[in-house]
C-alpha cells in the first residue's frame, strides 16, 4: 500500500510556498507558566491582573473545508495555546503586550474600533476583533471599556493549529469573566460565533467555526464531533495511549494565512458557494446524490471541488464511527484518503505536505493527513507507539532529501478546551 501512496503522493505537485522563519518571525515560549504570566503582567503595568486564561489550538482529524459547507468536522484540541493575563479597565484604552513581542505596546481606543479602520497589525487585530465584536453584539457598550492585557504562546503561528482562533478564544474568554458577562461566559455556542464574527468582519479571514469551536468546545482525551449548521457537538472519547498510538504533528514550516486578499482559502470558499448556487442547495453538505450533482457541472474544477466536500463529510461520519467501534488503529486508512482528495480535488497541499504525508506513511505510520486550510502549515500521523521513532526520523530525513525546512515534531493528546488557569 505504501508504494501506491508514494506513487499518487508524487504526482503533480503546487510550486513550494514561503518557509516561516519561526525563530525569527514569531519565537514560540516554552509552555506557559500562568504564574510566570501574571508576573510579567504585574511587571508591565504595576498591578495584578485579574485573572489568567488559556485557550489551545486545534488539529483536525477529519472535515477539512467542510465547516463553511455546512458540514460536519471532527477536531480535537491541542496542548499548545495561547495564554492571557488581563485587567478591565474604565479608560477606554485597550493596551496588548506580548513576550513573543518584547518591547513592543499596542493600544488602541474602544471608540475607535471600527472594522473599516483595522489597524492591519496582524497579531493584535485578532485581540481588537473580539472587542469590536463585543461591542456590536451588545454585550459591551459605552466608550469608557478599556483593559490591560499580557500575552504568551506556546503554540506556533502559521503552523495550521489555529493559533489565532486561539488568541481570540482565550481573548473572549478573559472578557467574559473580567468584564461579568457570565451568560455569555457559560454559552460556548455563542462564545464561538462572535470569536467567528471577529475573524469573519473585523480581520477580514473568511474562515467557518470550526476553530473557535474547537478552541472553546474539546474535552481532554476526546475529539468534538460538530455539524457545523446546528452547532450540536458530542465530544467523542479518543483514547489513543490506551491503544497504543500517538498522533504526531508534522509542522512543515511552511507559511500559511487566510486573512489575505486572494489568499487560496478564500478562492476555494467562493468556489465553493458558487458550485452550491448552481446546484440550487444552500450549501454543499445538502449535495445528496454526488454522481448527478457532479455531471450537472460543466466545470472540472468545481467538480472536483464538489467532490472532496462531499467525500470529506462521509470520512467524517466513518471516522466517528470507528472511534465509537473502539477501531482508532483504522482511522489511519481514512487520514490518507482525505489528503489525497485534499490534494487532487481542492487541490490545497504543497510538496512540503505530501512529503510528510508520503514519509510517515513509508516509515510505518497507519496514516498522515495534512491539517487545517492548506497551502503549508502542518500534517498529522497516526502512529503505533513503537514506531513513532522510525516515523520520526523517516520524515526528518526526507525532508532533507528534497532540500526543505526541517520540520517541527511534535505528539499531540487530546486536550481540553478554552478555561481560566490563574
Amino acid at each position: 500500500m505504501a508504494g501506491g501512496i508514494r506513487r499518487w503522493l508524487t504526482r503533480s505537485r503546487p510550486a513550494p510556498t514561503p518557509v516561516r522563519p519561526d525563530g525569527d518571525r514569531w519565537p514560540v515560549s516554552d509552555l506557559v507558566d500562568p504564574d510566570d504570566l501574571a508576573a510579567a503582567f504585574a511587571a508591565d503595568y504595576g498591578t495584578a491582573p485579574a485573572g489568567v486564561w488559556r485557550a489551545p489550538g486545534r488539529v483536525n482529524l477529519m472535515g477539512e473545508h467542510t465547516d463553511y459547507n455546512d458540514g460536519l468536522v471532527l477536531p480535537m484540541a491541542v496542548p499548545w495555546g495561547v495564554s492571557l493575563a488581563l485587567a478591565a479597565t474604565d479608560d477606554g484604552v485597550i493596551e496588548i503586550r506580548s513576550a513573543q513581542r518584547p518591547g513592543e505596546s499596542v493600544r488602541f481606543s474602544t471608540a475607535d474600533l471600527d472594522r473599516d479602520r483595522r489597524r492591519d497589525t496582524g497579531w493584535s487585530d485578532y485581540v481588537a476583533g473580539v472587542f469590536w465584536a463585543l461591542r456590536e453584539s451588545g454585550h459591551l457598550t459605552g466608550d469608557t471599556v478599556g483593559a490591560r492585557i499580557r500575552l504568551d504562546s506556546d503554540l506556533p503561528v502559521g503552523a495550521a493549529l489555529s493559533s489565532s482562533a486561539a488568541l481570540e478564544c482565550a481573548t473572549l474568554l478573559a472578557v467574559a469573566d473580567a468584564f461579568g458577562l457570565a451568560e455569555l461566559a457559560a454559552d460556548r455556542p455563542a462564545m464561538a460565533r462572535l470569536a467567528r464574527r471577529a475573524e469573519n468582519e473585523f480581520v477580514g479571514a473568511p474562515t467557518g467555526i470550526l476553530d473557535q469551536s474547537a478552541s472553546l468546545r474539546c474535552r481532554a482525551d476526546h475529539a468534538l464531533f460538530l455539524d457545523c449548521r446546528t452547532e450540536g457537538a458530542r465530544n467523542v472519547p479518543l483514547p489513543l495511549g490506551e491503544a497504543g498510538l500517538r498522533l504526531l504533528v508534522i509542522d512543515t514550516r511552511v507559511q500559511h494565512r487566510h486573512a489575505d486578499t486572494g489568499s487560496g482559502y478564500a478562492a476555494r470558499r467562493a468556489e465553493c458557494d458558487r458550485a452550491a448556487r448552481l446546484l440550487g442547495v444552500a450549501a454543499l453538505r445538502d449535495v445528496e446524490d454526488l454522481s448527478a450533482a457532479l455531471a450537472e457541472l460543466p466545470d472540472p474544477v468545481l467538480r472536483r471541488r464538489v467532490r472532496h466536500v462531499v467525500t470529506e463529510i462521509h470520512r467524517v461520519n466513518a471516522a466517528v464511527g470507528l472511534m465509537r467501534a473502539g477501531a482508532l488503529p483504522e482511522l489511519g486508512a481514512l487520514f490518507t484518503a482525505s489528503h489525497l482528495s485534499m490534494r487532487d480535488h481542492f487541490e490545497i497541499s504543497c510538496p512540503e505536505l505530501d512529503v510528510a504525508v508520503e514519509s510517515a506513511v513509508a516509515s510505518g505510520a497507519r496514516g498522515a493527513r495534512m491539517t487545517g486550510g492548506g497551502f503549508g502549515g502542518s500534517a498529522i500521523a497516526l502512529v503505533a507507539e513503537d514506531r513513532l521513532d522510525a516515523v520520526r526520523n523517516g520524515v526528518t530525513e526526507a525532508f532533507a532529501a528534497r532540500g526543505h525546512a526541517t520540520p517541527a515534531l511534535r505528539v499531540a493528546t487530546p486536550s481540553a478546551g478554552a478555561h481560566r488557569v490563574r
